[in-house]
């Protein structure tokens, strides 16, 4: 049974869902973040989503946070008596501890992305958000329908006049590929070829959407 595609509107109330209870991973939440600054519209959908799962937050209770100044303190400036064993123990285990809580806190740091594009259609409402981050591209449809059974969406990209380089078929959702030594100006493309892709690594069919790569 062929299920209904969504209206992009219902994409994006998903998608704004999607975000806000944490189910996106790096790569998506960069593209919606984009999007956050650039379009008011999904901004909102954004906050009404915030605002209707906020009550959720009321069954979480509050933890104070340990105090773990008097350790960095005596590790940054140790008294002229020698410690016990015993107080040794103790600071450098106040030390191991806060390490391991400045590693742990820069690991959950989601790394900044390189570059982005927004990839439009002349006409029709199609378009693709890309985000580049450490070498690898990450492409991901917002609006408009992907191609029909027949068809195939194709990457290229196009660096000043040399030809354009193929990155595969686009699937109907989003792609990430390894991407190294990309440079801002360089253009993302997506034809319309037949199913499978083109077959000699040439474009054939028409551009349907496109867009430049920026520094994010």
């Amino acid at each position: 049974m062929t299920e209904t595609p969504l209206r992009p509107d219902e994409e994006d109330d998903l998608l704004a869902a999607e975000y806000v209870t944490g189910l996106l991973d790096l790569a998506e939440r960069s593209a919606v973040e984009i999007r956050l600054r650039n379009e008011p519209a999904f901004a909102a959908r954004i906050t009404a989503w915030e605002d209707r799962l906020s009550p959720l937050n009321d069954e979480y209770v509050e933890v104070t946070a340990p105090n773990l100044m008097p350790q960095i303190e005596a590790r940054l400036f140790p008294s002229a008596p020698k410690r016990s064993l015993f107080a040794n123990f103790r600071v450098w285990g106040a030390s191991a501890a806060a390490a391991l809580a400045v590693a742990a806190y820069l690991v959950l740091i989601p790394p900044v992305p390189s570059f982005t594009a927004t990839l439009t259609a002349d006409a029709g409402n199609l378009r693709y958000e890309a985000v580049v981050t450490q070498d690898r591209l990450t492409i991901t449809r917002v609006a408009g329908n992907p191609a029909d059974a027949t068809h195939a969406h194709e990457l290229w990209i196009i660096a000043g006049n040399n030809p354009p380089v193929s990155l595969g078929v686009l699937p109907a959702g989003s792609e990430t590929i390894s991407l190294p030594g990309v440079a801002p100006g360089e253009i993302l493309a997506v034809t319309e070829e037949q199913a499978g892709g083109s077959p000699d690594g040439k474009p054939h069919g028409p551009i349907v959407a496109k867009g430049a790569l920026t520094s994010a």
